[in-house]
């Protein structure tokens, strides 16, 4: 694969997944739960996500490999792990696409009303799926091309993603912003609704998802130049430009707000608007050119996010055929450097979507299948500290221990928070992963069968997967029963997370098995690559 990306592309990349269509709703969201103190809960996002972002970085700055999220806990944890991680990924990547696509088409309706069956409705026309289908392949072409090209493509509209939410911002404070709305004691003052209000909004008011796209970086490590220096740039980089874009969005919202509107207090506060409530906010000062602008940065963010999720999850499927869950074939790389198989695989898997599973279906399962990949960053970058001790690291986490104990926490709450009605999901999805990467064994004539699966090393996804789901069965999250008193279910989850890290630490492979997979990925990359490792 061919190393051309480079510190601005890998870091729009990470931004591309971080700034979707969703800026033009998530102030709203945020203030709902906390008022003017969502200010702070996006600080607690961004200061969140980056200790988790950090983890990955140490990893794939030393082992800049394609599919990372599913090729690193590999390395740290054997192949079932590999599996779980790799397989969650890739089932939330193939959805990611379908939902951007139909989030433009919605952006699009009311000039295309001929996308869906009736008016109003969220069904799709023939023609509707035939166009999705047609922004797929356009995806798949695009990252086709090659990386250089693909990258070239996503940092262009990524300028926009990024230039149009800060100059509505600007609009905003320099038009009608009034700051006596922070502190309105008409409206709860600062913080309406307190230590719990400001933490609902970081969990519910999908503050900590919006940070989430950061994993795309890590997904696309292999083909960067200077990994050692760019991954863990850009990763800090993203974060920080997504956290002042963010909060900027987040002022100028607050400070626009009119008496009236704020009468029923934040947390019945409603501006409506096709576009959001930004739109709302552009329409009610008269700049018509500003909704018509906010309109083609709906479509650009949704379009960019579309092809990044496709180019990484191009890079998932690679891996998990490298992992012996997919076929040799996934592995085969073009002579523009892509695997371009891979990339055609999740076409016709994501395009399947419009025609199998209703939109908020596709929407929950999507949110299931992402939101556990996340754990091995934490847990594998202290185990490498240990079975690979004398490797260069340009980057090393600080207070390694300590940092990726409170982002393993971290991560373990972002899969609580998604909750029970999403939960319940994964844990079918897992299951339909692990029997396929059972028969696979054989099929693939991977390590002959199940016999050589890593199961010793996985012993702390059992109690770690029950426990979510008996916590989240009974927390508040997503249709849970509410029994567990808010407070209390994230005290509980905290310990669980503990208990899992510390039996992960002690789960980890042994050096001989670490060994024999890291002398693979060496004659994997003379043969599949064509250089030396």
């Amino acid at each position: 694969m061919k190393r051309e990306i480079g510190l601005i592309g890998l870091t729009f990349v990470a931004i591309s997944g971080m700034i979707g269509s969703g800026w033009l709703f998530a102030p709203l969201a945020a203030s709902q739960y906390a008022g003017p103190a969502s200010l702070i809960s996006w600080g607690i996002g961004a200061v969140a996500m980056l200790l988790l972002a950090i983890t990955f970085a140490e990893i794939s700055a030393m082992l800049p490999v394609p599919g990372g999220i599913a090729r690193v806990p590999q390395f740290s944890h054997g192949n079932v792990v590999a599996m779980a991680m790799g397989w969650s990924a890739w089932v939330g990547y193939n959805t990611t696409a379908p939902i951007e696509v139909e989030a433009m088409l919605h952006y699009l309706a009311p000039h295309t009303p001929w996308l869906y069956v009736g008016s109003g409705t969220s069904e799709l026309s023939a023609w509707g799926i035939a166009i999705c289908t047609a922004l797929l392949l356009v995806f798949t072409l695009i990252n086709a091309v090659g990386v250089k090209f693909f990258a070239y493509v996503n940092s262009t509209l990524t300028w926009a993603k990024i230039g149009i939410p800060i100059l509505l911002a600007v609009i905003i404070l320099f038009s009608i912003f009034n700051g006596d709305n922070f502190t309105s004691e008409a409206s709860g003052g600062f913080a309406p609704y307190g230590l719990q209000g400001i933490l609902a909004a970081v969990s519910s008011g999908g503050i900590i998802f919006a940070f989430i796209g950061f994993r795309h970086a890590i997904d696309m490590a292999g083909e960067t130049k200077n990994p050692k220096f760019t991954i863990p740039a850009a990763l800090m980089l993203a974060v920080g430009i997504a956290f002042v874009l963010y909060g900027l969005l987040q002022i100028a919202f607050i400070g626009a707000i009119t008496p009236e509107q704020m009468a029923n207090g934040w947390k019945n506060l409603s501006l409506g608007h096709q576009l959001g409530p930004m739109a709302a906010i552009a329409s009610a000062i008269g700049i018509l050119w500003l909704v018509s602008l906010l309109n083609v940065g709906a479509v650009t963010s949704t379009f960019a996010a579309g092809l990044v999720s496709s180019g990484s999850n191009g890079r998932l499927a690679l891996a998990l055929a490298q992992n012996g869950l997919f076929s040799r074939l996934f592995l085969e790389i073009s002579n523009r450097g892509v695997p371009l198989y891979a990339l055609f695989l999740n076409f016709v898997v994501s395009s399947l979507f419009f025609v199998l599973m209703p939109f908020q279906e596709v929407v929950a399962l999507n949110g299931a299948a992402i939101v556990l990949s996340f754990v091995v960053g934490p847990i594998s970058v202290v185990a490498l500290r240990s079975l690979l001790p004398d490797r260069p690291r340009s980057f090393k986490v600080p207070l390694v221990r300590v940092t990726a104990g409170i982002a393993f926490i971290i991560a373990t709450l972002v899969v609580y928070w998604s909750g029970w009605d999403t939960i319940w999901r994964l844990g079918i999805a897992l299951a339909i992963g692990f029997a396929w990467f059972v028969l696979s064994r054989f099929w693939f004539g991977r390590d002959h069968g199940p016999a050589q699966l890593d199961l010793a090393e996985a012993v702390w996804l059992i109690p770690y997967l029950i426990g979510i789901g008996v916590i989240s069965a009974l927390g508040h999250f997503g249709d849970g029963l509410g029994i567990i008193p808010f407070g209390w279910d994230q005290l509980l989850v905290a310990i669980l997370a503990i208990g899992t890290f510390l039996l992960a630490q002690r789960s980890k492979l042994t050096k001989e098995k670490f060994d024999r997979y890291m002398e693979e990925e060496r004659i994997f990359e003379r043969a599949e690559y064509g250089h030396e490792a």
